[in-house]
């Protein structure tokens, strides 16, 4: 036992020594792990009485948050059925309010319907007799022949340019907006003036083309006459497009443009074709050279811009309609608040008559309250009747 075991620190150590060494350390050891284990156990036991305290508190806190809550139910309840009778009662009034408006606003939108109908009505007819001169323009366009085949001699060609055009004019647009042979300030008279809505000033169409040269050239054999033809299209071409130009421009009267109209579509076809120079000299001079079907379709665009303006009225009636409509509505509103008024007025008045029953009711139970057979009997009974009355009067 007196034996070194080892060395510690330059020190011999023997294995008694080191056993009792061993054996202290291991007591120490157990005497820390009793003391963890105590200290664990105690922690844990104050953890769980703090647990079942908030426990405690969570249930107190419970109970008077369903406590809260049943009184709030049954305010809630009370005040539902309170705003349930005044609902009703506006209900009612506002489904007589509306009744009367929607008869109103009824009789009105069924007066405007039935203008609309007999407008569109018209529309309808005026697209017929439309789709009927088309149909009747479309079967002269396919007849492809020479002016000199159907007419023989000038004035026949102008009166028959000149009908052709008041034809398909008198089928597009209605009397008010056009005119045939008017004489204008200067005292020129044009074949045709049309005036569109919102423009005081007319449009000048002029029906007098020059056929003979075309006739010329048509008939003209060889390249010399062809040639000689054709000089005098340009020529008597340009000087009707000139004279066009100083005739019917009239400022303020007039619009900076007018059409020359060409009663054959195929003499439109050779201008084009052959006369590219003619075409755009017209242009420069502001004079449109239209054939039939351009000219119908010229008219027929007129014709939109009308319609156009006469919807434009009729929009305008019913917006002012309308505007008469919401007037009636905003009354309605202002009639409404006035009554919500009242209500919340009589509502008021029920409110301060409860008090005073209230008070008058406390009173009575005070009095009623009053012991008269413990009054003694030397006592008069006039003063304790009259000193009764005092206290009901206050």
């Amino acid at each position: 036992m007196n034996q070194i075991a080892f060395v510690l620190l330059e020190r011999p150590v023997s294995w008694a020594e080191a056993a009792f060494g061993f054996a202290g350390l291991t007591l120490a050891l157990l005497l820390l792990a009793l003391l963890s284990s105590w200290r664990g156990s105690r922690r844990r036991e104050m953890e769980a009485a703090m647990a079942a305290e908030r426990a405690r508190e969570m249930d107190d806190k419970v109970a008077e948050m369903n406590r809260l809550q049943a009184e709030l139910t049954g305010r809630m309840q009370t005040m539902a059925e309170i705003l349930s009778t005044r609902q009703g009662d506006l209900a009612r009034v506002m489904a007589d309010r509306m009744d009367g408006l929607r008869q109103q606003v009824g009789a009105g939108l069924e007066q405007n319907v039935r203008q609309t109908s007999e407008s569109l009505g018209k529309l309808q007819e005026r697209l017929a007799v439309i789709d009927s001169a088309q149909k009747n323009l479309t079967e002269l366009t396919g007849e492809v022949v020479t002016l000199k085949d159907v007419l023989s001699n000038k004035q026949a060609r102008g009166a028959y340019g000149q009908g052709r055009m008041e034809a398909i004019i008198r089928d597009g647009l209605p009397a008010a907006f056009f005119a045939f042979q008017p004489t204008l300030s200067s005292g020129k008279r044009p074949d045709c003036l049309v005036t569109l809505p919102g423009d005081g000033r007319g449009l000048v169409i002029d029906a007098k083309f020059p056929l003979e040269s075309f006739t010329m050239l048509r008939e003209a054999r060889g390249d010399e006459a062809k040639k000689q033809a054709s000089a005098r299209v340009r020529g008597d071409v340009g000087q009707h497009v000139k004279d066009i130009a100083e005739r019917y421009f009239l400022p303020g009267e007039t619009q900076d443009m007018a059409l020359l109209f060409v009663p054959s579509e195929s003499i439109y076809a050779d201008l084009h074709e052959y006369f590219d120079d003619v075409i755009q000299k017209a242009h420069r001079a502001r004079v449109m050279i239209v054939s039939p079907s351009l000219l119908a379709l010229a008219i027929q665009l007129m014709q939109s811009l009308v319609r156009d303006a006469r919807m434009r009225e009729e929009a305008q009636v019913i917006q002012s309609e309308v505007g008469k409509l919401l007037d009636d509505v905003r009354r309605l509103g202002d009639r409404v608040d006035k009554l919500d008024n009242h209500f919340r007025q009589a509502q008021d008045d029920v409110s301060q008559i409860k008090t005073s029953a209230g008070k008058v009711t406390g009173r009575a139970e005070r009095i009623g309250a009053l012991e008269f057979d413990d009054a003694r009997p030397n006592e008069p009974a006039l003063p304790f009747a009259k000193e009764v009355k005092l206290k009901a009067a206050e």
